[in-house]
């Protein structure tokens, strides 16, 4: 039976090198990233927390096999120098000597993890045990499967623990963004609503004067001006009211990103090429160019439509958030008019004044590769 088990795992040793091309190892993670595609998470658990109590499981679980002694499954039967006490102790010491080997890889792909090179890890492990196993074979000693499993599993929910982690920070960047852009808009809509209380006290303090002098002429002409900022505090009050209110805008950056990619976003804040402009910070070495700035009720929906309708184009298909797509802005105008209707304003050409003008000093290398 011994001997068939170690003809079964021989013949599952071949099927593996068969499947891996050999002992080699593709350490190239980019190339291993584009093989596998997206990040799909191992053992999907709620958050990073989850995952640190489970690897603790995990870790657990190793510990007890190592203890019991049944990490490294070897033959009890083998002699040394006709002693069979000798035999077994040295089994036993060519075990624990196995084992270390078979841990310090095991160590070395759990530390050199990073997010998304999974495959390469899990394949220098398989690689590693099936070369520990070929050591051992005389004295019919390999790695536990089970022990092995356990590793591996080490291996996954700890990339799953590094995917999650690099999510929840980009989330709590991005929300903290959120309130920073949100307490901008309320501030610049308070003090908007501050400055026309303050000009329609002064226009009614006049009007009443117009109004006692008996000049009725300057005081219709005042009355008019008085109504529009009325209507002014009237409209700055429900987008204080209104949270779903705002500009939904359509801007490039040639210069950054190249052509055919635009940035679909929206803001609240009460001048919106305050926020494109923010966007153009020292992060990027040209600023955006605005296709589009569109008022609307329910801002936040109308931007969700957009983003579903380009939602196969995305640049980034692992962060949701990140609101770049590989369209041109004629596309988005063709899918935002029938959305809204007519658009009364709207660039299909980006400026790029600083762009343009700068491709004329670059070297003469650089302007040949870029379009």
């Amino acid at each position: 039976m011994r001997a068939r088990v170690v003809e079964l795992e021989a013949e599952l040793v071949r099927a593996r090198e068969a499947a891996t091309g050999g002992d080699t190892v593709d350490l190239d993670d980019q190339r291993v990233l584009q093989d596998v595609g997206i990040y799909r998470y191992h053992h999907p658990l709620e958050d990073a927390a989850t995952y640190r109590d489970r690897l603790r499981e995990i870790e657990a679980k190793i510990d007890d096999i190592v203890k019991s002694g049944r990490a490294v499954l070897a033959a009890d039967m083998f002699t040394f120098m006709g002693s069979l006490a000798k035999g077994r102790k040295m089994v036993a010491d060519l075990s624990k000597l196995m084992l270390r080997a078979y841990n310090a890889e095991a160590d070395n792909c759990v530390r050199s993890l990073r997010s998304g090179n999974i495959t390469t890890a899990k394949k220098r492990l398989d690689n590693a045990m099936t070369a520990i196993e070929k050591l051992g074979a005389i004295m019919e000693m390999r790695v536990n499967p089970d022990y092995h499993q356990l590793r591996v599993a080490e291996l996954e929910l700890t990339a799953d623990y590094q995917m999650k982690v690099q999510e929840e920070r980009e989330a709590a960047r991005e929300e903290r963004e959120l309130l920073r852009e949100q307490r901008r808009a309320e501030q610049e809509l308070a003090a908007e609503r501050e400055r026309l209380e303050k000009e329609r006290a002064h226009y009614i303090s006049v009007l009443e004067s117009l109004r006692a002098s008996g000049d009725d002429v300057a005081a219709d002409e005042l009355a008019v001006r008085l109504g529009d900022i009325e209507q002014a505090i009237a409209t700055n009050d429900y987008r204080i009211a209104n949270i779903r209110a705002g500009y939904v805008y359509v801007i490039s950056n040639i210069g950054a990103l190249g052509p055919n990619v635009v940035k679909i976003g929206m803001t609240r804040r009460l001048e919106p090429r305050d926020r494109v402009r923010e966007l153009g910070d020292a992060s990027v070495p040209f600023p955006f160019d605005v296709h589009a700035l569109f008022f609307s009720e329910d801002a936040i929906t109308l931007e969700n439509e957009l983003h579903k309708a380009f939602a196969d184009r995305k640049v980034n298909h692992v962060n949701q958030r990140r609101e770049f797509f590989f369209a041109t802005p004629e596309e988005v105008r063709v899918v935002l008019a029938e959305k809204v209707g007519g658009l009364l304003e709207y660039t299909d050409s980006p400026e790029a004044v600083e762009y343009f003008q700068s491709r004329g000093m670059w070297p003469a290398t650089v302007t040949e590769e870029r379009p």
